[in-house]
């Protein structure tokens, strides 16, 4: 398993201008995402993935291209956190809030 370092993408691609149902374009997006190799997740609202910078922001790229192809238009909401020398972020972090909820409220 490579290492992936560097910075966790949360981000989400809306299809406008093709009616109300967006899945399968956002399919088309997560399939990429999951072909890509690198840790993702993706839940209802966002899809994470975590790795170098240029590889998340290329997937990405071609996230919406593929989503442009069959929309005249593509909405890319994207929040990052980079952070140089941290392996498995992706987990990392949930696990340190899992960690606390197991302990006794404060008081």
């Amino acid at each position: 398993m490579r290492d992936h370092e560097g910075m966790i993408a949360a981000f989400s691609i809306t299809a406008l201008g093709t009616g109300d149902s967006v899945s399968g374009s956002v399919a088309d997006a997560v399939r990429l995402v999951r072909d890509s190799g690198l840790p993702n997740e993706t839940n209802a609202m966002f899809t994470n993935v975590e790795g170098e910078w240029d590889e998340v922001m290329g997937l990405i790229k071609a996230c919406v291209l593929k989503v442009g192809k069959s929309a005249p238009r593509v909405s890319v909401v994207i929040k990052i956190d980079h952070r140089p020398g941290v392996t498995d972020g992706l987990h990392a972090k949930v696990d340190a809030v899992e960690a606390q909820l197991r302990q006794p409220p404060p008081g």
